[in-house]
């Protein structure tokens, strides 16, 4: 009988906004991998709440350790990430081996936008030890929920758009790029910036949701504090931007 991986975009985090296709997938696998970032992960504990709503109590969820990586900016930082990336499928291959049954990845937002799952799924094959069936399914992103919570459209009429890291936006801008969603932030790096628009969302769908919109210059007081908020709130904080040159 054939085994399955499914990689199951699970949206932004409340579990009313995953799709009915994604839902029928949770129900279709018979585990759950998950990394474990340490005790008291607020993000495990959500993807048990999604899982308890859609599959029902008691999902075997199985949370593996979550390799070591250096967080600081290395040399090389695609040498450092890809390294990390191999240690992720060797423990995930160990677990997919010790476990019989279709097995199910649940991914934050859409597996498609900065999330490494895919690749690290398509590294499990390579090595050659796992024989399964894999698919992904599409979630609502975070991209699509800045947007719907500011009631903006991410481009202007027939205009580009360019998506980026947090690390990468100073490249990006030198390049030319005027209109940008930002992703993965460690901080916020908005100097000289001032007469830029933004709109601003942290942890989107959650009780600890927060907007902010306006000139850089004038509200960056705010997004600081506001950033530092919710992190306290939450234990947490994941944010993404637009931001659009005059």
């Amino acid at each position: 009988m054939t085994r399955w991986i499914r990689v199951i975009g699970i949206g932004a985090g409340p579990p009313d906004q995953i799709t009915i296709e994604a839902v029928d997938a949770l129900r279709s696998v018979d585990w759950f991998i998950t990394a474990d970032k340490g005790p008291g992960d607020p993000l495990l504990a959500a993807r048990e709440a999604l899982l308890a709503q859609h599959v029902g109590e008691g999902s075997t969820v199985v949370a593996v350790r979550d390799p070591e990586r250096d967080r600081a900016d290395p040399a090389d930082y695609l040498a450092a990430v890809t390294d990390w990336h191999d240690a992720r499928a060797e423990a995930y291959e160990r677990a997919i081996l010790d476990r019989d049954g279709d097995v199910g990845f649940l991914v934050w937002g859409d597996p498609a936008f900065y999330d490494s799952t895919i690749r690290i799924v398509q590294k499990v094959l390579e090595r050659g030890n796992v024989d399964v069936e894999w698919d992904v399914i599409p979630g609502i992103s975070s991209l699509q929920l800045l947007a719907a919570r500011h009631r903006i459209v991410l481009h202007e009429i027939g205009q580009p758009i360019a998506i980026t890291t947090g690390r990468r936006l100073r490249e990006s801008i030198a390049a030319g790029a005027d209109n940008l969603v930002v992703m993965l932030n460690s901080r916020l790096e908005l100097d000289g910036l001032d007469d830029w628009q933004i709109w601003w969302g942290a942890n989107l769908g959650t009780a600890h949701e927060r907007l902010v919109s306006g000139p850089v210059g004038e509200v960056v007081g705010e997004l600081d504090d506001a950033r530092a908020a919710v992190k306290a709130a939450a234990g947490w904080v994941m944010d993404v931007y637009l931001l659009r040159r005059p």
